[in-house]
């Protein structure tokens, strides 16, 4: 384990401090967590809902805490070495950002900030796995994106670090703006702009609004890469710094999808040049195409490029192609769901070739809030033929298959109020020319119903 600063390096900052605060003594990590082992640990206490990391200050001492930050409206406990560093700060989650910020700018890598209603975790693994062929690189592990989350990310990246690919999420207006702010991005990625959150943000054209505060932060010289087929971002094509990806064909990157099969797709992004991805759809292929053009312009060559985007795996439960009962092929979506995901979803079923039967499993999308009757209704627009089969399951999920009755009579639909019932009926139609798509949100677990089928 490297160092990440010294504890004076800390005193510079707060100024506010008591114990060795001028202390040369080396800084390993960054931890918000007691009960875990550390090496020499700055310790931030977080304050949440139900709980006040203050509280367990001596715990995380024991564990290898080497100094502290504190909030200076609370009272220090007993017991604490005298010598122990301690900063007292106004807020610590406040703290922790600013540290993260002089640290980023310390280390000075390039950064790639990626934000979108969909595909942001796929995108940021495809552009570090294009980026690390050729670059020292640090990024944003499981879900670490959020407003303590990517300051975290940003501490733990080694100091030799050439790139950092950092994933921007947000429920609410101002959550982008602070960490563009906080990160100060290089290049920027758009993936996309559907619905989630639209709870909170009351329209796309709100969600829009929101990712776009991820140009708030953004390098004076920097580059934005955005979806090119997306209307509410189509103010932004003019400008020079930008590059458009997509299937309209005034794209930048322009995208053409050669073939689809069981596990890879085939394509062309720009100038003909081909790909191959072991992942399925338009969603996964547009994915790709902000990877490459990051490639592009960090001068990755595209051997290096199509050789990374060859060796992608697949998240667990992220559109997943299985084998199922009877030689049947199962596609495992059930990570999570938006309206887009799960249209998407729904297109790649669409176009796979090989099945005589295609059959979709859909749950409820959750958190659309009054929207939510519109979205689900708004699924049965992609649920033509081939499809064959719709079974949903759920509160809302009804809304789609009573629109697709309503407008497809060549397409079987039943709603489940049991998943028993669902199972059962699931069972029927496990054979060898059958493709089954398991989409829901994660609140749903129709992962559980896929581990009785395989």
């Amino acid at each position: 384990m490297e160092m990440l600063f010294t504890v004076k390096w800390l005193s510079a900052e707060f100024t506010e401090n008591k114990g060795n605060a001028e202390s040369e003594a080396e800084i390993f990590e960054v931890s918000t967590d007691s009960r875990k082992r550390m090496h020499r640990a700055l310790f931030v206490p977080i304050i949440g809902e139900n709980f006040d990391g203050h509280n367990y200050v001596l715990q995380a001492v024991e564990k290898g805490a080497a100094a502290i930050l504190w909030d200076k409206k609370k009272q220090l406990p007993s017991g604490l070495p005298e010598d122990l560093p301690v900063f007292f700060t106004d807020d610590t989650i406040t703290a922790l950002q600013k540290i993260a910020k002089n640290y980023r700018m310390e280390i000075d890598p390039i950064v790639i900030g990626i934000t979108g209603s969909n595909g942001k975790t796929t995108t940021k693994d495809m552009v570090r796995a294009v980026v690390e062929t050729t670059y020292r690189t640090h990024y944003t592990l499981g879900n670490l994106n959020n407003h303590i989350g990517l300051p975290l990310t940003i501490l733990s990246m080694k100091r030799d670090t050439e790139v950092l690919v950092l994933e921007m999420g947000m429920n609410q207006f101002g959550e982008i703006d602070k960490l563009s702010r906080l990160a100060k991005p290089d290049y920027s990625i758009i993936t996309n702009i559907g619905e989630s959150h639209i709870e909170f943000l009351g329209s796309r054209e709100g969600i829009a609004k929101a990712k776009l505060e991820i140009l708030h932060g953004l390098h004076e010289n920097g580059i934005i890469i955005i979806d090119g087929d997306e209307k509410l971002l189509e103010h932004l094509h003019e400008k020079k710094n930008v590059i458009t990806c997509g299937y309209n064909k005034e794209n930048k990157k322009a995208i053409e999808i050669i073939n689809m099969e069981y596990d890879h797709t085939n394509f062309n992004v720009g100038s003909n040049i081909h790909y191959t991805i072991p992942l399925l759809g338009k969603h996964h292929v547009h994915n790709a195409s902000f990877a490459i053009s990051i490639g592009e312009l960090l001068k990755i060559s595209h051997e290096n490029i199509q050789q990374a985007l060859q060796k992608l795996s697949r998240t667990s439960m992220r559109f997943e192609v299985i084998k199922g009962e009877n030689g049947s092929f199962i596609i495992n979506d059930a990570y999570n769901a938006s309206p887009t995901s799960m249209k998407a979803a729904i297109d790649v079923v669409r176009q796979m070739d090989g099945f005589n039967h295609k059959i979709l499993v859909l749950g409820d999308i959750l958190e659309l809030g009054t929207h939510s009757e519109e979205m689900h209704r708004s699924i049965a627009e992609n649920i033509t033929v081939p499809i064959t089969v719709v079974f949903t399951y759920g509160d809302q999920a009804e809304f789609i298959s009573e629109s697709v009755t309503a407008n497809n009579e060549d397409i079987y639909c039943r709603h489940f109020t049991s998943k028993e019932a669902l199972l059962h009926e699931v069972k029927k139609y496990l054979k060898d020319d059958a493709l089954l798509l398991f989409k829901a949100s994660r609140g749903l677990q129709f992962e559980k119903l896929i581990e009785e089928i395989i």
